[in-house]
């Protein structure tokens, strides 16, 4: 009686110790769900969204350090073009970092550190990690690219080079919290 007892006791708490896991694997983050454009992400509590002019579908930014931020925006693409058509992961994200991020004449310089890609409930992403250096500051991007309802949907995180050791397993999560449908 005393052994069925004990492990009872053992399952309960072992129970109880994977939820907690689990919860804290998201606590802190709160989520957003476009239903309109098809996406989703999770970002930090105490981030707000804030208005943009220029291409941003959503931002959302820190609300103790502004420049931390995520954001998404979405282009059009060739009906039915897939992502791979557009390239492998380092080659899109060595485009990206020409056309977006550090145009010319701009006064950034990105360096695409790693490309990945991945697949997710039958979807394709590409993962991308930059680090950029603007005329003040150096800061670290990470992005996950998809392709849905003929759009081309990027979702990016960005901090100061500063902070990013701090940040980057947060940053990481929002990132792989990305999708679209």
């Amino acid at each position: 009686m005393l052994k069925r007892i004990a492990a009872l006791i053992l399952v309960v708490l072992t129970v109880s110790l994977q939820s907690c896991t689990v919860a804290s694997a998201t606590s802190g983050l709160k989520s957003y769900v476009d239903s309109t454009d098809g996406y989703q992400f999770l970002y930090p509590n105490g981030w707000l969204p804030v208005e943009v002019k220029g291409e941003a579908d959503v931002v959302f930014h820190d609300i103790i350090e502004p420049s931390e931020n995520v954001s998404v925006v979405i282009n059009p693409v060739g009906a039915g073009k897939s992502l791979t058509e557009l390239g492998t992961p380092t080659e899109v994200g060595y485009k990206l970092s020409k056309s977006a991020i550090a145009p010319p004449g701009s006064g950034r310089e990105a360096e695409l550190v790693n490309a990945e890609k991945l697949e997710s409930n039958s979807k394709i992403y590409y993962i991308l990690e930059y680090t950029v250096k603007l005329p003040n500051q150096q800061r670290h991007n990470l992005a996950s690219i998809a392709i849905s309802r003929g759009k081309l949907v990027t979702f990016n995180a960005s901090t100061t080079e500063k902070r990013w050791n701090k940040l980057k397993p947060l940053l990481q999560q929002v990132v792989s919290s990305f999708s679209v449908y």
